[in-house]
């Protein structure tokens, strides 16, 4: 550098500070960590992200989660779902094979567990009722009690009915205990105990049943052995990738790129990822475990006789998904995150402190709320404790004991009015009390609580009883009540109360945001006329749900094509097929064979449907309604003796099927033997008072009878019912005549016709009454 006035001198820059240069330095780096994502992106044109938005993630494998998410992995190490199932190894097995011999408490008869060579084996009554040695192949399940699996040919897994309880440390019989042999469905090498069929969709991850109807086996695979992490959050091949990005360079991608987002979602969305296996269902097709909608992979059993009670607690298994719709907490958006830690599966916190997460301490933890000590008589006391009065429980598979997930109060009022349990009268707490004691206690501590339930209109509704129907309209309409009892309502609507105004809550249902309510509504349309089929249900092919669209399709089968538009008769096509899909990925099971023959009845193939049916009872003997389906088309080809064979068997081993004992009334009835038909006549209108048919049909019997008296006032009963029935009017002025009671028949026809001034029935009754007071007037005459 030159010094200004001086070009031969020249001047040494001055030095820069140490401290400087490292600032530029630092100026320096932080500008290319800036940019750096920014060149990254240059050269890789938001490739990632988008690509993989087209194309469906695939599943990676639990492993793959535990580098990045190690303290959540290890949590899920100490789950039920990651022990649901394991190969048969001494690190998984539980009980005790050290020459252990169980004798059956019922039958008396040995089994020998034992182990050879680092396997395992039970000697037991095979499928033949011969005593074997059988190789355990698989556990299943760690606690209460671990079951194991025994491989059969066709690619079978059959759950041993004797099962090890962990707790007690000893070997016993899983229910039913007694009655069961060779061949029977819930044997344990019965298809009511292959894990192909029950059990495997639940217990391992991205399971493929593979079976095939045609030859009857099973080409069963998973993808993880046990439930693990992609079995709730679903493939996450799409989500490692974006994780493995720079963090600068990683794109906004929903859910971080798992199909189904658990965390932090709420209770609708997340219990789509948990209904699949914690319900009581009919599955549509495997689980891919991306379903975003619950009706889109399943459908759960609605509040049916025998699985709940008339007030929707659980009596049989429900696995908790139907009952927790039922509950408030699901209404206010609970889930069940809220509390279960989703990884240990463990409640988060004890006792009542998890419920006093939410619930004030001092209103709800307190005895003037409970009314019960924390100890009694030195010993803890069960009623302090919230979920022993709002979340009583069952025992199923012999020891497992189940909570009912409905979260309701206790109701002894309820027990008294509908049979049904409660929380105060369960075992361990007031059982050697009387209901009337529950009431008196809940009365003092609360006043009278005795407030409707839908309990008291769904009992109504099983039991068909007339009255029944206008509450069963009002609680369908009720968008207050939960959907499960809504569709259950409009279910119950449909099979027993039929007319224009049942038609309009149905009409209505339609619409329901509930899918379930939709597609249950859809059901119960199939005896309306065609016209009506095509104006409300063609629609709903286009539904967003898929059950809904197969139910759609299902009921258009008795619809001529040429009824429905073009585009409508495309869309009943493809999802008539995947209906017929569904029914085929569940034909190891009766009822879907079952299924499969209505659906051949409908579209008139009374062979294939014949065919169908004898396969449901070839899978399960006792499978009824496949039975009874069967009388009925042996009746309509004219074999009355095999008909009535198959009727017999069916109303002695379901007493409580009315149809079958109808059925078997009218056919004993067409073979001229009126008394017995009268009995099993009489049966079905005992069982079936709502079903004026039914009755009319025991009133003509037992006219035939001679019991004109009896007849006369059935008939009386239901035409105040059915003023209009033509029938019943014609019967009943029969029996009046026959009994010479002109004054009553005159009476009768005095209301119809006042009733309806055309009746023709009543005006030819007037006439005939009329012409015979004449005839015998001019007879008295002449005397």
């Amino acid at each position: 550098m030159t010094a200004p006035g001086d070009p031969g001198k020249r001047v040494r820059s001055p030095r820069l500070p140490p401290t400087v240069k490292w600032e530029y330095a630092a100026l320096a780096a932080l500008f290319l960590i800036l940019l750096a994502p920014f060149v990254y992106l240059w050269s890789h044109p938001r490739e990632t992200g988008r690509k993989n938005e087209n194309k469906r993630p695939a599943l990676i494998g639990s492993r793959n989660c535990e580098k990045c998410h190690r303290e959540i992995f290890r949590q899920w190490q100490t789950s039920d779902h990651a022990h649901a199932m394991a190969p048969a190894t001494p690190e998984n097995v539980l009980g005790n094979f050290d020459r252990q011999v169980f004798v059956d408490p019922v039958n008396g008869k040995s089994s020998r567990f034992f182990s050879r060579n680092g396997h395992y084996y039970v000697a037991t009554w095979g499928p033949d009722g011969r005593p074997g040695e059988f190789e355990i192949a698989y556990t299943f399940g760690r606690y209460p009690l671990q079951q194991y699996l025994v491989p059969f040919p066709g690619g079978r897994l059959q759950c041993l009915n004797l099962a090890w309880d962990v707790e007690k440390k000893r070997w016993f019989r899983l229910p039913p205990r007694e009655g069961l042999k060779p061949g029977d469905w819930l044997y344990w090498t019965g298809r009511g105990q292959t894990w192909n069929s029950m059990c495997a969709e639940c217990h391992s991850t991205r399971v493929r049943k593979n079976y095939d109807p045609k030859t009857d086996t099973f080409a069963t695979s998973w993808f993880e052995i046990a439930v693990g992490c992609e079995a709730c959050h679903g493939p996450g091949s799409r989500h490692r990738e974006w994780a493995r990005l720079p963090v600068f360079a990683r794109q906004r991608l929903a859910n971080a790129g798992f199909p189904q987002k658990a965390a932090g979602d709420r209770n609708r969305k997340l219990l789509a990822a948990c209904a699949p296996c914690h319900a009581r269902r009919y599955q549509l097709g495997d689980n891919r475990h991306d379903a975003a909608r619950v009706l889109d992979l399943m459908v759960p059993t609605l509040l049916d006789a025998g699985i709940y009670y008339a007030d929707g607690q659980i009596l049989a298994e429900d696995y908790v998904y139907g009952s927790f719709l039922q509950s408030k907490m699901y209404r206010r958006g609970i889930g069940c995150d809220d509390c279960h830690n989703p990884h240990t599966l463990k409640t988060r916190a004890p006792d009542n402190r998890l419920c006093t997460r939410c619930h004030e301490a001092e209103i709800y933890d307190r005895k003037k709320h409970h009314f019960h000590q924390h100890v009694d008589h030195g010993r803890p006391s069960p009623g302090w404790l919230c979920i022993n009065c709002h979340m009583p429980a069952r025992v199923y598979m012999g020891i497992d004991s189940r909570r009912d997930h409905s979260i309701r109060r206790p109701r002894p009022d309820l027990s008294a009015r509908l049979g049904v349990p409660n929380a105060c009268n369960a075992a361990g707490c007031h059982a050697d009390k009387s209901i009337a004691w529950s009431i008196a206690a809940f009365r003092k501590w609360y006043g009278n609580s005795g407030r409707p339930h839908f309990g008291e209109i769904l009992k109504a509704g099983r039991q068909g009883i007339q009255a029944a129907g206008p509450g069963l309209r009002i609680l369908a309409s009720d968008r207050l009540k939960p959907a499960l009892v809504r569709a259950t309502a409009i279910d119950l609507l449909g099979r027993n109360y039929s007319g224009e105004q049942t038609t309009a809550v149905l009409e209505k249902a339609l619409a329901d945001d509930a899918a379930l309510v939709r597609r249950t509504a859809l059901s119960v349309f199939d005896d309306l006329p065609e016209t009506t089929k095509v104006r409300l249900v063609a629609p709903k092919l286009y539904d967003p749900v898929r059950a809904v669209r197969e139910e759609a399709a299902f009921i258009l089968t008795t619809v001529s094509p040429a009824k429905l538009r073009p585009a409508d008769r495309a869309a009943f096509r493809k999802n008539l097929a995947a209906y017929r899909q569904s029914l085929l990925y569940n034909s190891d099971l009766p009822g879907q064979r079952y299924n499969l023959g209505n659906l051949a009845a409908r579209k008139g193939d009374s062979a294939t449907a014949i065919r169908r049916w004898r396969e449901a009872l070839e899978i399960d003997s006792r499978f009824y309604p496949a039975a009874y389906n069967l009388a009925l088309a042996c009746n309509r080809r004219g074999d009355r003796e095999k008909a009535e064979k198959l009727l017999r068997r069916v109303v002695d081993e379901q007493p409580d099927f009315y149809a079958a004992a109808y059925s078997l009334g009218l056919l004993l009835a067409e073979n001229g033997g009126f008394a017995e038909a009268a009995k099993y006549l009489g049966r079905a209108a005992r069982q079936r008072p709502c079903e004026t048919r039914i009755i009319y049909n025991y009133a003509l019997v037992l006219g035939r009878l001679g019991q004109i008296h009896e007849a006369t006032r059935k008939l009386e009963e239901i035409l105040q019912r059915a003023p209009d029935d033509p029938d019943y009017f014609q019967a009943l002025a029969g029996f009046y005549l026959k009994a010479r009671d002109f004054d009553r028949a005159r009476r009768l026809a005095a209301e119809a016709l006042a009733r309806n001034p055309a009746h023709p029935g009543a005006r030819r009754l007037q006439t005939w009454l009329d012409h015979e007071i004449s005839r015998k007037a001019d007879s008295n005459v002449g005397n």
